[in-house]
């Protein structure tokens, strides 16, 4: 065909290669920070095949499928072409296949129209999900008894004792730097923003939204500042969520409340992994959007615009603190915050606000204690977690779980309780069956 690209020859070509070869790079390092974050495995399979297409030499023209235990996770258009390039995996859960596909004729190279280095990539990527499932399936299975080990006499007992002493403090001085280093594998890197251009004038404000969100986290002393794409339609929105995988959306309602809810419910339909969020300009929509979600538009919180821009930063954190609360408090014995609050005017006014305290308290508190500047970022990932109910059902769900990490609940008494609103004034006794792991 003459149309198909050429990679050209001489110095021209080696360039393209090792555009390619960091593009692999990029791809495997990608991959791994997802298999880290351990999240469910269906949305850990999905967000890895859209990213699969960007490793290969035409991504324009890619797509990618991964099938395994009888579930298809594929990227958006997937249609299997004779230009393909298969590799199975097995596990200790059954086997599975990753296979790539180009739309149309490309060039030959080493196999077909692909470079072996892309069957290398595809053998590599196969691999990290072969370990990944079966570390899924050895955390589920029983623990065996310790076997006593026998180890040889010593011919220095001095000197061999000396030894096991520096080796166990160092080993108890690493181990207190890696615990930090596994504390909050998720974090949101990537938002896209659906909003009008007025909406989204409103909220840029001149600039501040930007300058506050950056000035936020480096305030916080936070390194992982999201990436925030705006879009002001439902076609560009589907657009940039074909191109690149985003770890939440943030809806905005403004004086069109139609066009955001129908929007809400298509993406969910096709992106139900993602969590999407609604952000209202005006409290007065709260019952609106509130009733349509009795019937059945998909959401997963709402919060109100209220002038400031701290409200995105706190979205951003609940959201990695609800998935991260189960491994921090494992791994790093964390602390969890339970807030009660059904009305999203007021958590989106005093959530940000408790954020900014936690923050700042645990600042102090690392300030207080000799150590170098990695260990002080570090341990602010031990700052406790802080998880929002908006009904009694969540709340109990939040409580029976991590009822022996729980360092305080916040609310205010009033909450919908099978549907209905329960309230209790204080000192009536609700407050007191925390003890009892009920209310």
């Amino acid at each position: 065909m003459t149309d198909c690209p050429d990679p050209g020859t001489g110095f021209t070509r080696d360039v393209h290669d090792q555009q390619e070869r960091l593009k692999e790079l990029a791809c495997v390092n990608r991959t791994t920070q997802i298999l880290k974050e351990r999240k469910p495995l269906d949305e850990t399979l999905m967000h890895l095949v859209l990213g699969l297409p960007e490793a290969f030499q035409y991504p324009g023209y890619t797509v990618a499928r991964i099938k395994f235990l009888g579930r298809v996770y594929e990227t958006p258009g997937f249609t299997e072409t004779k230009w393909k390039m298969i590799h199975a995996f097995n596990t200790l859960e059954g086997q599975g296949w990753v296979e790539v596909c180009y739309t149309r004729q490309f060039l030959p190279e080493d196999e077909g129209p692909f470079q072996k280095e892309e069957r290398d990539l595809l053998a590599r990527f196969a691999c990290l999900i072969t370990g990944y499932v079966n570390s899924l399936v050895a955390e589920k299975a029983p623990l065996p008894t310790k076997q006593p080990e026998l180890r040889e006499q010593p011919h220095d007992p001095q000197n061999q004792s000396i030894r096991k002493l520096l080796q166990q403090f160092l080993d108890r001085h690493n181990a207190e730097r890696d615990v930090f280093h596994d504390l909050m594998p998720f974090m949101v890197r990537e938002i896209l923003l659906v909003a009008s251009l007025y909406d989204a004038y409103s909220i840029e404000g001149e600039g501040r939204f930007s300058d506050y969100m950056l000035g936020e986290y480096y305030q916080m002393s936070l390194t992982t500042i999201p990436r925030i794409t705006g879009v002001s339609g439902e076609d560009e929105a589907f657009a940039r969520l074909e191109a690149r995988h985003y770890d939440m959306i943030i809806i905005m309602v403004g004086v069109d409340k139609t066009n955001p809810l129908n929007l809400c419910r298509k993406i969910k339909e096709k992106y139900p992994y993602i969590p999407t969020y609604l952000l209202l300009n005006n409290p007065g929509d709260i019952p609106y959007v509130q009733d349509h979600r009795k019937l059945g538009v998909p959401f997963d919180n709402l919060f109100v615009w209220t002038g400031e821009s701290r409200v995105f930063f706190a979205m951003a954190k609940l959201l990695e603190d609800k998935v991260n609360v189960g491994n921090d408090t494992e791994k790093g014995l964390t602390r969890v915050i339970l807030i009660i609050e059904d009305a999203p005017d007021y958590y989106s006014t005093y959530v940000p606000m408790l954020y900014s305290l936690v923050l700042e308290q645990t600042r102090i508190l690392i300030e207080d204690v000799s150590s170098d500047e990695l260990y002080k970022v570090l341990k602010l990932r031990a700052r406790p977690k802080i998880l929002l109910a908006t009904n009694w059902e969540e709340a109990m769900a939040i409580y029976t779980r991590y009822k022996d990490r729980l360092l305080g609940v916040i609310s205010d008494m009033r909450f919908p309780r099978n549907g209905e609103l329960y309230e209790r004034q204080v000192g009536g006794g609700t407050e007191s069956k925390f003890h009892q792991q009920e209310f």
